[in-house]
């Protein structure tokens, strides 16, 4: 079995200011975003619709916004409104950790909404370009929650290699933010990235994303220490499966729909 490093989660200090490794990973999130987007708009496809690199910082501040506003309104309100409604200043915590994904791609969509309005381009034509970038920022999410030893996995068999001790549980464990990192992260934007490096129907990019990040969610899911559970259908799943069931089913009628559509736009043309 493997030991958790159980890192401090403060990377440095400054005086009074405490540097988290948590809050890190959203840089480097932050980073990637425009390192990804500058490499982006040099395929053909997408310089010739004219993205250009400003557009690239532009999003930026508006991402952020969605990212830690909408992540932390998700974790609130998704996930644990009670304990934070009986502690309300730990609402701005959030380098402690918790932040929601759900509600940070909702919070995502409405920003990035907003920026393509402010800047007079489609805006499916918006999630297509960012969609590609979204994963490895969310794979450096679930390194900083390993760092701050949050979302222990399910009970694991001592047998397995890479069961863990976690801070905290006297039982081995999956490691399961490692497991997002790899297959919702790092999985999920080699294939996302490979797909979108070809013209496809407006939409279908973005709507892949939505699919496959539910899909790998979903499976993820097993094996983390669920927020609470729900009854689906008779079949107990967990909150975040759930939140998952609308973006699969939703990812996958749009991809559908935007294949249909292109298909029948190039039949009347021709």
């Amino acid at each position: 079995m493997l030991i958790h490093p159980n890192p401090d989660p403060v990377a440095f200090s400054i005086g009074p200011l405490a540097v988290h490794w948590y809050g890190l990973m959203y840089l480097v999130a932050f980073v990637q975003f425009v390192v990804l987007g500058r490499v982006r708009i040099k395929q053909p496809h997408i310089a010739a619709i004219g993205w250009k690199k400003e557009d690239i910082d532009d999003m930026l501040f508006y991402g952020v916004l969605g990212v830690i506003l909408g992540g932390r309104l998700g974790e609130v309100l998704l996930y644990n409104p009670s304990y934070y409604f009986s502690n309300p200043l730990e609402i701005f915590e959030v380098w402690k950790g918790g932040m929601s994904f759900h509600g940070g791609f909702i919070g995502v969509l409405i920003a990035m909404s907003l920026w393509a309005r402010k800047a007079k381009r489609h805006l499916a034509d918006v999630y297509d370009f960012i969609a590609p970038m979204v994963p490895l920022g969310y794979a450096a999410g679930r390194l900083g929650n390993f760092i701050n030893h949050e979302l222990p996995g399910r009970i694991a068999s001592a047998d397995l290699p890479w069961a863990m001790i976690w801070p905290g549980v006297d039982h081995p464990v999956h490691p399961s933010p490692l497991y997002q990192m790899l297959v919702d992260g790092v999985l999920l934007f080699i294939i996302l990235w490979l797909y979108a490096r070809k013209p496809r129907p407006r939409l279908a990019v973005g709507a892949m994303f939505v699919m496959l990040y539910g899909c790998a969610r979903f499976f993820t899911e097993y094996f983390r220490v669920p927020d609470f559970d729900v009854s689906f259908a008779g079949v107990t799943i967990s909150a975040g499966q759930m939140y998952s069931i609308p973006m699969i089913i939703g990812g996958a009628i749009l991809l559908i729909g935007a294949y249909q559509f292109a298909g029948r736009k190039s039949a009347t043309k021709a």
